[in-house]
């Protein structure tokens, strides 16, 4: 019988020769669990360079490792270890120096993304879900930065590492942004989630919604054909966000095949957010989540929910056929001074069945019915606008013997008629209006409608909080325009789950500095929040071989920005003076100015 290894020995480092370069390597045993191969198989894995003199240089392998596997590592008495020292993750606290080459580089806008992270918690969490692993972290936030004030793919990373100064201070090149994202884990994701829903509390309101992005490739899973919403002729992923309407900041991300109707996704959301221990959110959705299906789920699950749905639904029109004819408003419905919309709230009565003879009754599952006068006007005439042109449509075809296109296209370009096409060429034998979908049509004009579950508001109040989902949308324009993210450019599946990540980060940080934008003065002094980047950009930092760093001072408007968000201006840079102020003039008439005469 073979002896045991003994298990440090898959953790000692040796050097290995390969092409006159000296790397540190260890080879740990991979045991085979289905004996495939016959035996089991030593796996060299190299974690640096050494140089003649014994000194180590960590490589990315090193440096994304987990913080406790790189500790098992035993390397050789008497090597120059000081560079992993250096570390961030190993560096102990005291005022660092450089001891790198001078350098003169921008800072503002990293600054002020540094300060949102540590606003937010972000960092830190990020920090925490990486296990501690400094220098992953600092590479992840560099990439997200990169994101916010550049708005490029990460082709020029590195050159622009060479004029910012950034989390991360080594250059990142592509082959190890691919091997940085390619390390990110579903493990680093649910664990931040975790520690994302501490930071949110019961009740909190939270939209919930999809995006498309559309693909260059076409070698990964979640890439299929399903309606763009970019109306472009290319596959695509579809994307899901939780957004907190409370902080301002999406809490969590999944992507989803590109083919997958919003409500098939409603119940992997809720598992993770229920995995991932975030409390009793308010879930705010729109129609693309309705079905019998999904409500029932959420009467299950007991969450709390508002949840806007179709007009020509059945239990929607009973209520609007129930009001008879009017003129100008339904009798029975409140009208709001403000919005000058009238409304009308509605008990429902609904039980689900748990198991075989077993019922559950929903909590507070209310109707809102709204009803908008001046919309309704509108729709109705569009709605004759509507029939008008498709009738002189469907006659010119009909009068020229023109063949008709498929089933599909005539049901969408002529809704409110039914056509009658012989067999043999399609062409047209007769056209009628479909007068009940036309009787619908006019029945639900002006109304629209939600529906609440377990929470007490008003018909009222829950408009307004479902109107907050608009915050969500301009999260989703951010993805889409200044952030860069509106294509997936990856074509392997570790990676694209690790581009993700990263954007999930860059959205938070942009969000917030967003969110600050609009609630405050600096709305009024800058067109967007790229322009608040833009101003504090030009801020510098210096740093000479063997000194302590230095940053440049901040001046007029960048002062503006760091009282609006809150943050302290670093050490010297502050002004050390305070403009006088000048004292208002009184009323009334100034007095003269004395002459003086030669006489005095």
């Amino acid at each position: 019988m073979a002896r045991q290894a003994e298990e440090s020995t898959n953790y000692r480092v040796k050097i290995h020769l390969n092409n006159g370069y000296r790397y540190a390597s260890t080879q740990p045993l991979v045991i085979d669990p289905d004996r495939t191969s016959g035996r089991n198989k030593h796996k060299r894995i190299h974690w640096g360079t050494v140089d003649e003199n014994n000194k180590f240089h960590p490589n990315k392998t090193f440096l994304y490792a987990d913080l406790s596997e790189r500790r098992k590592l035993i390397f050789p008495d008497g090597w120059d270890m000081s560079e992993v020292a250096a570390l961030p993750s190993e560096r102990k606290a005291g005022r660092p120096t450089n001891g790198d080459d001078d350098s003169n580089k921008l800072y503002g806008d990293i600054w002020l993304l540094e300060q949102i992270a540590e606003k937010t918690g972000i960092r830190n969490d990020l920090e925490e879900a990486l296990g501690g692993n400094r220098e992953m972290a600092d590479a992840i936030m560099t990439l997200a930065m990169y994101h916010i004030t550049t708005g490029n793919t990460f082709n020029r990373v590195a050159h622009w590492q060479r004029i910012v100064k950034t989390p991360c201070g080594s250059p990142l090149t592509s082959s190890d942004i691919t091997r940085l994202t390619q390390s990110i884990t579903e493990q680093h994701r649910m664990d931040l989630f975790r520690l994302r829903a501490a930071r949110t509390k019961d009740g909190d309101l939270c939209a919930v919604d999809s995006t498309t992005r559309s693909a260059y490739g076409s070698s990964l899973a979640d890439i299929k054909w399903g309606k763009n919403k970019e109306r472009l002729p290319l596959e695509q992923t579809t994307e899901v966000v939780v957004y907190d309407l409370n902080t301002h900041m999406p809490i969590y991300y999944r992507t989803f095949p590109g083919n997958i109707p919003d409500s098939r996704s409603v119940e992997t959301i809720l598992l993770d957010l229920r995995h991932a221990g975030f409390p009793l959110l308010v879930l705010i959705t729109d129609r693309g989540y309705e079905s019998v299906r999904n409500m029932e789920r959420y009467i299950l699950d007991g969450q709390p929910l508002i949840m806007w749905v179709k007009v020509r639904q059945k239990m929607v029109l009973e209520k609007i056929r129930a009001f008879g004819s009017f003129v100008h408003s339904p009798e029975g419905m409140e009208v709001d001074e403000d919005s000058r919309i009238y409304s009308r709230q509605y008990d429902i009565d609904y039980k689900v069945e748990v198991h075989a003879g077993a019922e559950k009754d929903a909590d507070r599952l209310r109707l809102n019915l709204y009803f908008d006068p001046v919309r309704r006007s509108e729709e109705l005439t569009s709605l004759d606008v509507a029939i008008k042109r498709q009738r002189a449509a469907l006659e010119e075809i009909k009068t020229g013997g023109l063949p008709m296109d498929d089933d599909e296209s005539i049901r969408k370009n002529y809704p409110y008629f039914t056509v009658k096409l012989k067999d043999d060429d399609r062409t047209m034998i007769s056209y009628d209006l479909n007068t009940k979908k036309v009787e619908e049509a006019r029945l639900a004009s002006g109304f629209y409608a939600n529906i609440t579950h377990k929470i007490d508001l008003t018909p009222m109040q829950a408009l307004d909080a479902y109107s907050l989902r608009d915050e969500q949308e301009k999260y989703f324009e951010q993805q889409k325009g200044p952030l860069g993210c509106d294509r997936q450019r990856s074509w392997s599946e570790d990676g694209k789950n690790g581009r993700l990540f990263v954007m999930f980060i860059a959205l938070i940080m942009s969000s917030y500095l967003k969110y600050i934008w609009k609630s405050t003065a600096l709305k009024k002094s800058f067109c967007s929040s790229l322009e608040i980047l833009d101003e504090m950009r030009s801020i510098r930092i210096v740093e000479h071989k063997g000194k302590a760093r230095h940053i440049t001072p901040f001046v007029g408007r960048q002062l503006d920005i760091c009282e609006a968000f809150g943050f302290i201006v670093p050490d010297k840079c502050a002004p050390k003076y305070k403009s006088r102020k000048v004292k208002a003039k009184g009323p009334g008439r100034p007095p003269k100015a004395k002459i003086i005469t030669e006489e005095g």
